[in-house]
């Protein structure tokens, strides 16, 4: 089973991210990307972003979306104690969101999908070395789920 808490870091981001919308969009693909286990979805403001960013990456700047993914040990020595899988957080920034989207000419609707489908992709351990949707067979894949949940 998998289960996940939705933060909303200010009320106000509740616009940008409705949780009815999140919520579907987790339950559409959750289960399906990462099995049983838990994680947290938070949606953040930029400032909140950067010092993230700055902090684990060395980015002073703003990003759309930090993964932090817990490594899974298949060599655990106690297996039978571990509860439930943890799989991690994401972290998305609503207003770099509205940015990206603007920018490549999709809704903010679109954009929020397509970003909790790459955090769930990235707590699967996947990764991409480009941002190239074309080659990047994380990205290959992120697209082609963003079209199932729009069909």
């Amino acid at each position: 089973m998998i289960d996940y808490d939705v933060i909303y870091e200010d009320e106000a981001l509740r616009q940008d991210a409705p949780e009815t919308l999140v919520r579907s969009v987790l339950d559409r693909f959750a289960s399906e990307i990462l099995g049983d286990g838990v994680f947290s979805l938070s949606f953040v403001c930029a400032q909140t972003m950067k010092e993230n960013n700055l902090a684990y990456r060395g980015i002073d700047d703003a990003t759309d979306i930090l993964t932090f993914a817990i490594a899974q040990d298949s060599d655990d020595d106690f297996p039978e104690i571990q509860e439930e899988k943890e799989w991690g957080d994401i972290l998305i920034c609503t207003q770099r969101m509205k940015e990206n989207a603007s920018r490549f000419g999709c809704t903010d609707t679109e954009e929020l999908v397509r970003l909790i489908i790459h955090g769930l992709l990235h707590l699967s351990g996947l990764d991409h070395e480009t941002n190239d949707f074309s080659c990047e067979p994380m990205l290959c894949r992120q697209e082609d789920l963003l079209k199932t949940f729009f069909n």
